[in-house]
C-alpha cells in the first residue's frame, strides 16, 4: 500500500520511520518532510496549502492511507475533504478536532458528559470579568489560550500578577487563539499521556508516556512542545489504566459519537493523576510530540494494520484477527504476543539555544550515529535541513530527539544510552535537558 504522510517534525519522522516496518508498505510519501525522514520517505509533489490539491495528487499517486501528523491540517478541514474525494486518511473530522483546536470546547463538553477535569471558567481575554475572577480567585491558576498555540498557550500563575499578565498577553501573543482564554483550577498530582487509537465507537491504547514541557532541568523556565518523554510511564498502574480508559476514552467516545462528531484517528489525553483519581488536563487530536519518539517503537504490531483499522472503521475486526490480543488490564503495549518489542525508550530532545523563544538556524550539525537504529538509538529529525553539499543544519527550535531503546525493560539504561548518544552530537548553541526520566528512577 502507498502512504502519505503529512508533517515535517520528529512525530512524522517516527511515524515513517514505524510505518516503513510494515511487510504491506508500498511508496511512503511525505510533505513536507525533512532530511531525517527522507531517508524512508519520497518527498509529495503537494502540500498542505491547498488540500483540494492535494486529495487530487493523492489520488493520482495511488495513496491507499494519508496520515495527518500536525494539528493544523485537521482543524482546517483535510479529513473531511479527502473521504469527500472517497480517500482513506487517518485522522478526526475538522468537527471532531474541536477537542483540541478549541479548549473551551473541549471543557464544556467534559463538563457535558461528566468527564473528569479541573474546574474552569472560559472568557473573553480582555473582559473585566475576566481580571475579576482571577483577582479573587484560589491560586494557583492556569490560564490556556482558546485555540491552537503550537502547544505553548499554556500559563502556570502562581500569583495574581502573573495571571492579570497571562490574561493581557494572550491576545497580543497568540492573535485569533489567545482571544478566548479557559482559566482553571491548578490540579496536584503527576502527568502522564495517553495515545488511543480510536474508529469512532472502539479504541486500542498505546503505551502510557510522560513528556518534558518545560525548558530547564527541575520543570522550569517555560513551556515548550516538549523537550523529552519516556515509556512506559511507571505512575499509569493497571488499576489506574483501567479507570481511564473506563471514564474519560470510552466516555469520549460515546459522547462524541452522541453529538453527531465520531472521532476516529488518535486521541490524545493529557492526564493529571490526582489525589481523587486521573482527570483530564487537554485532549489533542493527533500523535503527540515527542511522546510519539517513545510510544512507536515500543509498539509490537504492524502500525499500518492499526492506522489503517482506524479509517476503516474496523479496530475490533483488528482486535479478533488470530494472534491478536488486548494488552492486559495495565500492559505497556497494545501488541501481539510474542512481538519483538524494546520494552523502554527515552527521547531526549536537542534544541537550538534560545528556544522556545528567539533562537538562530543554521548551524551545521555533526555526530549523529548512522541513519535507522544504532547501538539502540534511533536519532528523529525535527527542525533540520540538507544543504546543497550535503551538509547538515539547524531549521528549528527543537532540532532532534536523541531516542534510546532498551530491551531489557530498564527505564535507566535507555535515559544512560540516550544521553551516551546526546552528548555526541553537536551544533552552536546546542541545549537539552539532563534530567528526562528523572521520574521515572525515583
Amino acid at each position: 500500500m502507498n502512504v502519505l504522510v503529512i508533517g515535517s517534525g520528529g512525530r512524522e519522522h517516527a511515524l515513517v520511520w514505524k510505518l516503513a516496518q510494515s511487510p504491506r508498505i508500498g511508496r511512503i510519501y511525505c510533505t513536507p518532510g525533512n532530511p531525517g525522514i527522507l531517508a524512508h520517505a519520497e518527498p509529495f509533489p503537494a502540500g498542505t496549502a491547498d488540500l483540494q490539491k492535494l486529495a487530487a495528487e493523492a489520488r493520482t499517486h495511488g495513496i491507499g492511507l494519508t496520515v495527518v501528523g500536525p494539528e493544523q491540517p485537521l482543524a482546517e478541514g483535510i479529513v473531511d475533504i479527502f473521504r469527500a474525494a472517497g480517500l482513506r486518511i487517518f485522522g478526526p473530522t475538522s468537527a471532531a478536532a474541536e477537542l483540541e483546536w478549541s479548549k473551551a470546547f473541549a471543557k464544556d463538553f467534559m463538563r457535558r458528559h461528566n468527564i473528569p477535569t479541573a474546574r474552569f471558567r472560559t472568557f473573553r481575554a480582555g473582559e473585566a470579568a475576566a481580571r475579576s475572577y482571577v483577582s479573587s480567585a484560589m491560586l494557583p491558576l492556569v490560564v490556556k489560550a482558546d485555540g491552537l498555540a503550537a502547544g505553548k498557550g499554556v500559563t502556570v500563575c502562581r500569583t495574581r500578577g502573573e495571571a492579570l499578565g497571562a490574561l493581557a498577553d494572550a491576545g497580543t501573543a497568540f492573535g485569533a487563539a489567545g482571544s478566548t482564554v479557559v482559566v482553571e483550577e491548578f490540579m496536584e498530582g503527576v502527568e502522564a499521556s495517553l495515545f488511543a487509537v480510536c474508529d469512532g465507537t472502539d479504541f486500542i491504547t498505546l503505551a502510557p508516556a510522560q513528556d518534558h514541557k518545560r525548558a530547564l532541568d527541575g520543570d522550569r523556565g517555560p513551556n515548550t512542545g516538549g523537550m523529552g518523554a519516556y515509556a512506559p510511564a511507571p505512575c499509569v498502574t493497571a488499576g489506574i489504566l483501567d479507570e481511564v480508559c473506563g471514564t474519560i476514552i470510552r466516555p469520549t467516545l460515546s459522547g462524541m459519537a452522541a453529538e453527531g462528531r465520531p472521532y476516529t484517528g488518535c486521541l490524545y489525553a493529557g492526564l493529571m493523576l490526582t489525589a481523587e483519581g486521573p482527570r483530564v488536563v487537554e485532549f489533542n487530536c493527533r500523535f503527540g510530540d515527542p511522546e510519539t519518539q517513545v510510544v512507536l517503537p515500543l509498539y509490537g504490531g504492524d502500525l499500518l494494520d492499526l492506522l489503517e483499522a482506524s479509517a476503516a472503521g474496523s479496530i475490533a475486526s483488528l482486535k479478533a484477527r488470530p494472534g491478536w490480543a488486548l494488552p492486559a488490564a495495565g500492559s505497556r503495549s497494545a501488541s501481539r504476543p510474542g512481538a519483538p518489542v524494546a520494552r523502554a525508550a527515552v527521547c531526549v530532545v536537542l534544541a537550538s539555544g534560545g528556544y522556545p523563544g528567539t533562537y538562530e538556524t543554521g548551524k551545521a550539525i555533526t555526530g549523529l550515529p548512522d541513519a535507522g537504529a544504532s547501538g539502540g538509538v534511533v536519532c528523529f529529525h525535527a527542525g533540520t535541513r540538507r544543504d546543497a553539499d550535503g551538509s547538515l543544519r539547524t531549521a528549528g527550535g527543537r532540532v532532534l530527539g536523541v531516542t534510546a531503546l532498551e530491551p531489557s525493560g530498564s527505564i535507566a539504561a535507555a535515559v544512560e544510552r540516550a544521553y551516551i548518544a546526546a552528548r555526541g552530537i553537536t551544533f552552536e548553541g546546542i541545549h537539552y535537558r539532563h534530567d528526562i526520566g528523572k521520574g521515572a528512577l525515583i
